[in-house]
């Protein structure tokens, strides 16, 4: 089963990740089972170097596990191929109610854009893409055709989501 996919966008500075980090906090809150996807537009690593999963890497091996008794990882080198789609991404998340989708601004899937007047850029993402059904923002937004909502005001947000995802509460 494709699990319900809800999106963070804007630019840089804009509020993505704080956004994101307490929509899962409140719907976890709520009892769903919450997973994010974050796209990185930069070289990142989540591993540090010196660790022995680092010297496996390192050494040339395509995929790490590192596997405790309280989590685990599965990292991916690429090694020239090209960036898997989000598509791909979200195949190899475990079962879960609503996976959270930090950037990923050209995809299709529905998504709140967030605005601050501190961003990078300023300029609306909503004119020119309709798969934004919703706006937060931390100013006043005049002349938009979606729900415009306080960047902070994220019980309301959780709502708005459950209701365009789908997501309600199993039957007692």
């Amino acid at each position: 089963m494709t699990p319900r996919v809800f999106g963070i966008t804007g630019w840089k500075n804009s509020g993505k990740t704080t956004l994101t980090e307490r929509l899962v906090t409140e719907l976890t809150r709520r009892g769903w089972k919450v997973s994010t996807v974050k796209h990185a537009h930069h070289d990142f690593d989540i591993d540090q170097q010196g660790t022995d999963s680092f010297r496996h890497r390192a050494a040339g091996a395509s995929e790490v596990a590192i596997v405790s008794g309280r989590r685990w990882a599965l990292m991916h080198e690429l090694q020239g191929d090209t960036e898997p789609s989000l598509d791909a991404i979200l195949a190899r998340i475990s079962p879960c109610d609503i996976v959270l989708v930090e950037g990923y601004k050209r995809e299709t899937h529905q998504k709140i854009e967030t605005r601050r007047l501190d961003a990078k850029d300023r300029a609306p993402l909503s004119a020119s893409d309709p798969h934004i059904v919703a706006i937060a923002a931390d100013h006043p937004v005049e002349d938009e055709s979606v729900p415009v909502f306080p960047i902070d005001d994220i019980a309301p947000i959780a709502d708005f989501i459950e209701k365009a995802t789908g997501l309600t509460p199993a039957k007692a």
